[in-house]
């Protein structure tokens, strides 16, 4: 107690800070570089103008909340105020779209990675690069805008991510990790840089050239895992803090996005590993051995936070609809005058769905609150179907919930499968794993490998970012990220495995065959039931 109380006030420790989609976290971590101390504040997009978006000011009061909240936690704990750290990280969800002017004005509301409204620039970029730019890209959204002739198009003099941007607000440099980078636009992971020849064939698509646009001058500078990002000014530290407990002068870490730093707190960052996250959204990186054979509209090329390729399979909607029908139930017993703790309500429902049947018995769910790239939806609409003989009942119904938080992902595995690609180990983290084994036991199914789990996946990528942020730091000369996780974070790690159940796995194939015949059915909702 003592040790970490003399750390927080000599700036011994690691800060990290991720925004995700539903929750701003911070965790502080010590010179061991395990959690000490944390904090949050609940957020959430809003659909605006048919964008999905957060303000500037829910940007601004989310992230003092957060660190109110955990100078609260460390004051509770250790009695201690916090002053300084020995580095920051910051993290945030990736991808997405924030275009300033010259003056670091914000010119249309900030346009986050669950947009689905860049199809035809995508599909355009796509072809001219012979490589794979989702949708949700930064430079899919600044070339539709091109396309679209939006007016704030001449004026945009920077490009950048949440992430990116709240480290600009808080250091005055404009820089990105890589792997947050490589959500903007392709990176060449050999010079660890924008890939050249891809700038070049961007700048030269003449609705581009016209408005003297050039990538490169507008995207953030790139920094790999280790290398000082700046400083903690004092407009930065007011406005982390503004009540001036903290001084100016900590160092940063690049800002990197939630795929990174999921990779890091699972240390999933060298070739044949891979981790998944699942929580609003789901996604699943694998650091690739070697090039894939093609480019795939299902798999995103991102790199990990030192620069090494990385197939990612992102889905935009997971546990959302779960959750909702899990409040249904929250009602009905609230209706009965039960009260049921959230803990046990999600146990209760999620241990039910072990008890069904492998194939759910014939139900299907479609989970889709917004678009998805990989099944070709512009937009969602949660649905509910069944077969007349289908066994309904609520086994069954939630296995088919669960099983639609995953099956997305399973379409976009499946051709990694297809491809050969090699995973060794397969670390999960994220609100699905909460309850014990069934996450964990269904996505072993949807993907046909063994899940593990580790005591500290529960604190995700804000301590993914503050490992990063130490690394900066504490890292000795010539240490790897790979050694420095190895050695000095994961050494003596808990890790829980589940092995895939072959009943499990065939039947997530019959669910997965059935929801796939059934797209259209969802594609009909999206056209006929108007938001």
């Amino acid at each position: 107690m003592k040790d970490i109380t003399k750390a927080v006030a000599n700036g011994k420790t690691s800060l990290g800070i991720e925004f995700g989609s539903t929750r701003i976290k911070a965790v502080l971590v010590d010179e061991d570089n395990s959690p000490i101390a944390s904090g949050s504040h609940e957020w959430e997009n809003r659909l605006e103008n048919g964008i999905w978006t957060y303000s500037l000011e829910d940007i601004r009061t989310g992230l003092q909340s957060c660190y109110r909240s955990l100078s609260d936690d460390v004051a509770k704990r250790y009695g201690a105020k916090l002053e300084t750290f020995g580095a920051i990280g910051i993290s945030a969800m990736m991808h997405g779209y924030m275009a300033f002017d010259k003056d670091k004005n914000l010119l249309v509301p900030f346009r986050t990675w669950r947009n689905s409204i860049t199809a035809d620039a995508a599909a355009e970029l796509t072809k001219l690069f012979g490589f794979n730019i989702p949708e949700r890209w930064s430079i899919a959204h600044l070339y539709q805008a091109v396309l679209n002739k939006e007016e704030h198009i001449p004026s945009v003099k920077y490009l950048t991510t949440l992430a990116g941007y709240i480290h600009w607000l808080l250091t005055g440099e404009f820089v990105l990790g890589v792997g947050e980078a490589s959500g903007m636009f392709p990176i060449d992971s050999a010079s660890k840089s924008y890939n050249a020849e891809m700038l070049e064939k961007f700048n030269n698509i003449p609705a581009v050239k016209a408005h003297g646009i050039k990538a490169q001058n507008i995207m953030p500078r790139i920094l790999t895992a280790g290398e000082n990002a700046g400083t903690l000014t004092e407009d930065g530290a007011r406005f982390l803090d503004p009540s001036g407990t903290l001084k100016p002068g900590v160092p940063l870490c690049p800002p990197e996005g939630d795929a990174g730093t999921g990779m890091t707190a699972t240390n999933s960052i060298t070739k044949r590993t891979g981790n998944v996250s699942a929580g609003t959204s789901v996604f699943a990186m694998v650091v690739l051995e070697k090039p894939l054979e093609k480019a795939y509209p299902e798999i995103d090329i991102v790199t990990t936070p030192a620069g090494d390729d990385v197939a990612m399979v992102h889905v935009n909607n997971c546990t959302s609809d779960l959750n909702a029908w899990v409040n249904i139930f929250r009602e009905f017993a609230a209706e009965l005058g039960v009260e049921i703790s959230t803990p046990k309500l999600y146990d209760t429902l999620y241990f039910k769905a072990l008890e069904g049947k492998a194939d759910c018995g014939g139900l299907i769910s479609y989970n889709y609150f917004s678009g998805e790239n990989i099944t070709r939806m512009t937009e969602g609409r949660p649905l509910f179907a069944r077969t007349p003989d289908a066994e309904f009942n609520l086994a069954n119904m939630m296995r088919a919930h669960l099983y639609s938080s995953l099956a997305t992902l399973k379409i976009g595995m499946d051709i990694l499968a297809d491809e050969n690609v090699k995973i060794d180990k397969m670390f999960g983290h994220g609100g699905l794993f909460k309850t014990k084994d069934v996450g964990q036991k269904f996505m072993a199914a949807a993907i046909n490998t063994s899940v593990s789990l580790m005591e500290t996946a529960g604190e995700g990528g804000a301590w993914g970012i503050a490992l990063l942020a130490s690394y900066m730091k504490n890292k000795e000369n010539g240490e790897t990220l790979t050694d420095f996780l190895n050695n000095k974070v994961f050494k003596d790690a808990s890790v829980y495995t589940l092995e895939p159940d072959g009943k499990d796995v065939e039947g997530f194939k019959a669910y997965t065959a059935r929801y796939v015949d059934a797209l259209p059915v969802e594609r009909a909702a999206v056209e006929t039931m108007k938001i």
